[in-house]
């Protein structure tokens, strides 16, 4: 099992067994993309969120108690967000099932008496003597006037703090300890590594890469880091319908009637050896590191910027580093009436992994 938490190119539709049921995956993405402030990736995300089965008290919820982790403007913006949707849905006559509010407190009910027992319980005995302040707020509020509220488990309410912490860059401690408490309020061993693969497929590679060191950190596994790219600057994709030419992934986005395209690459892939008869190719690195090579010669390091001339007539290949995704633009200039490319051979192993 801990197999599964390792820093690897992971997706969904690689696990035939989630853990994480579809409402629960469905949370990690809403907590995520509120959390990165991406208003439109939450709104698909909310939209996928009531096809699974959540409801808007549970979605509400949700967006609410992340006003404690990334800001009241990052969740007001989320709340009305929801709103929008739920509009929509009920335009277009869509379910959205209102679900059932948090159950009203007893009159004598103790927040900081009940927040200090749940604070106790996921991290241990915790007493903020530097800033008194903070100590009451977590006790009192997040823990006791927020985590009492029963339309969402602690245990759902967890994989909604760790999700949101993953898109924060710079939160890596909390996010620790966060896994930490996830596990011990009953997130089991195979739903915390599966977290990563969900924000890696729908928020995006580096959030997953985030969240998956984090969780094989607690388990005690070694971790390589790989370098990602953000896919809102440079869309991912479609898987590239040449991928019988490259050894692992490839996407592909045409951008635009420009007949320039964006090549993404997964960590380790690269294309065949191969030569462009009667064009000159231009490549323009936009995102990540990876490698050009010519025959006979050595490669040659691609980072943002590097761009490479092409000749016609040359035997080349192209592709990631191997602890990086990659991404070029890509466009053919001085195109000769008749021309074509000739695939040829596998970049060898042998070759490849003797690169940095």
């Amino acid at each position: 099992m801990l197999a599964m938490c390792m820093l690897a190119v992971v997706t969904l539709k690689a696990q035939e067994n989630m853990e994480l049921s579809k409402k629960q995956q469905a949370l990690v993405v809403i907590s995520a993309t509120e959390a990165k402030g991406d208003i439109n990736g939450l709104k698909a995300a909310v939209n996928d969120g009531f096809e699974q089965g959540l409801t808007i008290s549970e979605i509400k919820e949700a967006l609410a108690q992340l006003y404690a982790y990334a800001g009241f403007p990052r969740s007001l913006n989320a709340l009305t967000a929801l709103q929008q949707v739920i509009t929509e849905r009920q335009q277009q006559g869509l379910k959205t099932e209102a679900g059932k509010d948090a159950d009203p407190l007893p009159a004598d009910y103790d927040a900081v008496k009940y927040g200090t027992e749940v604070q106790t319980g996921l991290f241990g005995p915790v007493n903020n003597t530097f800033a008194p302040q903070i100590d009451y707020f977590l006790k009192a509020h997040l823990f006791g006037d927020i985590f009492v509220r029963n339309n969402l488990s602690h245990i759902d309410r967890e994989i909604v703090t760790v999700s949101a912490i993953s898109a924060l860059p710079g939160c890596e401690p909390q996010l620790d300890a966060h896994v930490f408490a996830a596990h011990k309020t009953g997130v089991t061993e195979e739903q915390l590594c599966q977290i990563p693969a969900v924000l890696s497929e729908r928020v995006g590679e580096d959030v997953g890469q985030r969240c998956a060191k984090s969780v094989a950190k607690f388990f005690g596994q070694e971790t390589t880091t790989v370098q990602t790219v953000d896919f809102s600057v440079w869309p991912k994709g479609e898987l590239n319908p040449y991928n019988k030419y490259f050894t692992g992934n490839s996407y592909l986005t045409m951008l635009g009637e420009s007949g320039a395209y964006n090549v993404t690459f997964e960590p380790g892939c690269r294309n065949f050896w191969h030569i462009h008869h009667g064009a000159v190719q231009v490549l323009m690195c936009v995102g990540g590191r990876g490698w050009y090579q010519e025959w006979g010669k050595e490669a040659v390091p691609m980072t943002p910027g590097t761009v490479i001339t092409i000749p016609e007539g040359v035997k080349h290949w192209h592709g990631a580093a191997k602890d990086s995704w990659f991404q070029h633009v890509g466009y053919e200039t001085d195109v000769q009436k008749i021309h074509s490319n000739e695939w040829l051979e596998e970049v060898s192993d042998t070759d490849y992994n003797q690169l940095p």
